[in-house]
């Protein structure tokens, strides 16, 4: 028999998490060295049902088990999601995280990690931040140091594949769901994300600043870019629409011009085919992200495979995957989180990166006015990009690390007994006496 392997995982919703948990049970079946099983979990208030709304991840609905069954001890479990949340379950037990994206995680992530056997991470930085993330324990009554809390568990880096399937270069006439009429502009800029809490200049993925820099490096220039913001807050609502809008009008307040470049929104879901088109449509020729950290950075891996050029920072994740050579990275320095950002994962001893003014002006102008510079630069991430970074090459990596792992755990095993050959008995004789 096959190893019972269990993944708690939020396969089923509209989020980062829900990709990666899609992607990752999809190599691990096609290993077709276990019998896999999925115990569907949320993402906070993210979207339910996305199996259902596209039809051909429907077959992980066959996998699924019902929690409120009894179900047999997984020979291996796996939890795909924040390591807070790890819990041992099976005899093997794997806590998979995309990490975190500044300098320290909390001690109650480094306690989840030590209860798992092995925890798998996105990138090199996740794992370095875990490896370097140690703290005091102590007494909660007393105040007496009894310890210190800090990584005792192996950890692997297991990265997020793009599928090559999808992303990839296509041709104007092969975009028929992404309609940019609106968009009058024959150059424009593209970022890709979810506008989260925080002042300006101080959000995750920096929106706001991208925002107030794209206005200032353009405003009052006789020929202008535009910027294309694929963006949203927590959800696809009306209401979260006009928050956007809202945020970008108070910071066009800011700018000191009545003759601003044009910014416009794309809200709601999109599907991987779409984000293709959009990343392939003529008019869009570049992707700018001033994220002051990832854990990974999928949206900036599946972009460069349509062979255009990127601007982001040179700091966190995505730096596993990008270039220097061939990309447009920009500096700066390394700041606390700022309290409007704090969550229960951003700890306030935490820094990420605040990137520099001037490179990110630079980058915006001369991008714009000197592309063919760029282009050949961005042909050759795109085939680092496909020949090291694809989903297969995922699906061997994961394969890789679990014949490492798990290969020796005990496994149910079937009883064969042996076929007995049919005896056959004496005749009994009558003997005449």
């Amino acid at each position: 028999m096959k190893p019972l392997f269990v993944i708690s995982c939020p396969f089923d919703t509209y989020s980062g998490y829900g990709a990666r948990s899609r992607d990752l049970v999809k190599a691990i079946i096609e290993t077709d060295k276990y019998e896999v099983k999925i115990l569907a979990q949320r993402w906070g208030n993210t979207p339910w049902g996305f199996c259902k709304d596209n039809p051909e991840w429907g077959f992980l609905y066959n996998h699924t088990i019902n929690p409120q069954q009894s179900n047999p001890q997984p020979d291996i479990w796996m939890q795909i999601t924040v390591p807070n949340e790890f819990q041992p379950v099976g005899k093997f037990n794997i806590g998979c995280t995309a990490g975190i994206e500044s300098t320290l995680c909390s001690a109650e992530w480094i306690e989840g990690i030590n209860r798992m056997n092995l925890t798998l991470t996105s990138s090199e930085h996740s794992k370095k931040v875990f490896i370097e993330s140690t703290f005091e324990k102590r007494n909660k009554q007393t105040n007496a140091l009894e310890g210190t809390v800090k990584l005792e568990k192996p950890v692997e880096v297991l990265f997020e594949g793009a599928d090559l399937n999808i992303y990839k270069v296509i041709e104007s006439h092969q975009i028929k769901n992404i309609n940019l009429d609106l968009v009058k502009e024959k150059f424009a800029y593209l970022f890709v994300g979810h506008w989260m809490e925080g002042d300006l200049g101080e959000d995750r993925k920096n929106v706001g600043l991208l925002v107030k820099a794209f206005l200032e490096t353009f405003k009052n220039k006789p020929n202008k870019p535009a910027l294309i913001l694929k963006t949203s807050q927590v959800g696809s609502s009306y209401v979260d629409r006009e928050e956007i809008l809202k945020k970008i009008k108070k910071i066009s307040k800011t700018v000191n011009s009545d003759n601003l470049p044009n910014i416009y929104l794309l809200h709601g879901e999109f599907t991987d085919e779409e984000m293709n088109e959009l990343y392939n449509h003529p008019k869009v020729k570049a992707m700018v992200s001033l994220t002051k950290g990832e854990g990974f950075g999928r949206p900036l891996l599946e972009f460069t495979l349509s062979k255009k050029p990127m601007i982001t920072t040179a700091w966190s994740g995505q730096m596993d995957f990008l270039n220097p050579e061939f990309n447009n990275l920009i500096g700066g320095q390394l700041t606390p989180v700022h309290p409007s950002t704090k969550n229960h994962f951003l700890i306030p001893e935490s820094k990420w990166l605040s990137p520099d003014l001037g490179q990110i002006g630079f980058y915006l102008k001369d991008v714009f006015e000197n592309y063919k510079n760029y282009t050949d630069k961005a042909k050759r991430q795109a085939f680092k990009s496909k020949n090291e970074f694809s989903w297969d090459k995922m699906k061997d990596k994961i394969d890789e690390i679990l014949t490492k792992y798990v290969s020796d755990i005990p496994k149910q095993v079937e009883l064969n007994l042996p076929q007995l050959k049919k005896v056959e008995l004496p005749k009994l004789q009558k003997i005449n006496g």
